[in-house]
């Protein structure tokens, strides 16, 4: 009976991931998946898919048969006006499952063809971690492999001759249990950073943002799952910058206008202070909308990244999000001050339908 069900739940298991894939850019674009994120999983919302059930009738004395009555009486009549007929629209079921953020992320990769990332890290340190390898016949209750122990138990009782079809107990006895066994594993460490930095200024509205928000989730949940440790540091900026927390960073609303070195100079502080660039692979993810100051800071700019960041960063990724009160200009000083560099991945966001594509951009290149 168990084999019957292991088919059945692949199956739905296929269906589901199917629905996702099929869904991603919906899920993407209306950013509905993020709200629905616990600590490891995510609530998928998923239309026309149901699961048989059981459903229980009241436990109420009578029926059909049983009682007074007179022939010709209606069964199951009730007092009372009728409702408004009968529709002729079908309904939409809708079935919440819960996936987690590693499948979420082999999902996104597999929709858009993702390489996976060969990350630099620490060879001299080591992670230990357990793997479950083979069967024992010794070990702790808790890891014992009740299908095998089932098993061992009912080839014994046949070869015994002691099992009876028309009564069929299985009793276990102590040499016929079987346990899983462990071997521990070290793996090399592999560390990652990635640093957000986002234009906060007067001219980035609420929408901008919140596309920010979107991307930068499917992001971390991609990298996250490339990496066995990954940390997260957030920067915002106008005229001057300051490292936030990520509720801050999603959710503040100031003004003013904008300096995007300070956001660069920022970071170079930050790398140098937590982030080694031969023990961590570091990310670099700045979003606006392409306003700066003026083209002395624009020059900054350009030196910043050309000699303090692009050298410790496997990647830099710009963002800009279009806005009725932005220029647009920055993206083009970036695309004509580094036209050929690997590290450099620039990508225009016009609407959140263009947010899936971006992310593709963003992390097509493997690095």
């Amino acid at each position: 009976m168990v084999d019957r069900i292991f088919p059945d739940s692949s199956r739905f298991k296929r269906i589901v991931r199917g629905k996702i894939r099929e869904n991603l850019k919906r899920y993407i674009s209306r950013g509905e998946l993020i709200a629905r994120q616990g600590k490891s999983i995510v609530s998928v919302p998923l239309p026309q898919i149901e699961i048989p059930t059981f459903r229980y009738g009241k436990d109420e004395q009578g029926g059909v048969g049983q009682g007074p009555g007179e022939e010709g009486t209606a069964i199951g009549a009730q007092d009372g006006e009728g409702g408004a007929g009968a529709g002729n629209m079908p309904g939409e079921h809708i079935l919440e499952v819960d996936v987690t953020l590693e499948e979420l992320a082999e999902i996104l990769g597999e929709e858009l063809s993702l390489p996976a990332i060969t990350p630099k890290g620490n060879k001299d340190i080591f992670t230990v971690k357990d793997r479950y390898t083979g069967i024992h016949r010794a070990g702790p209750e808790s890891l014992r492999h009740f299908k095998r122990t089932y098993k061992q138990a009912l080839r014994r009782q046949l070869q015994l001759g002691t099992y009876n079809a028309g009564r069929p107990i299985i009793l276990p006895a102590r040499e016929d249990r079987r346990y899983r066994s462990w071997k521990t594993q070290k793996l090399p460490e592999s560390n990652a950073v990635i640093i957000y930095m986002m234009d906060v200024s007067g001219s980035m509205g609420n929408e901008q943002k919140e596309i920010v928000r979107i991307e930068s989730f499917w992001i971390d949940t991609w990298l996250r799952s490339q990496y066995r440790h990954i940390d997260t540091r957030y920067i915002i900026h106008d005229a001057a910058a300051r490292v936030v927390d990520s509720h801050t960073f999603f959710h503040v609303r100031e003004s003013g206008g904008t300096k995007i070195s300070s956001a660069y100079k920022l970071a170079r502080e930050v790398i140098d202070k937590e982030f080694p660039p031969d023990q961590w692979n570091i990310y670099l993810l700045h979003f606006s909308d392409g306003d700066n100051w003026g083209g002395d800071d624009t020059s900054m700019c350009m030196e910043l990244l050309r000699n303090e960041l692009l050298p410790c960063c496997n990647l830099f990724c710009y963002g800009q999000v279009k806005s009725a009160y932005g220029s647009g200009q920055f993206i083009k000083e970036l695309a004509s001050g580094f036209p050929e560099d690997p590290k450099v991945v620039l990508s225009e966001i016009n609407s959140r339908d263009e947010i899936l594509g971006s992310i593709k951009t963003f992390l097509g290149k493997g690095r």
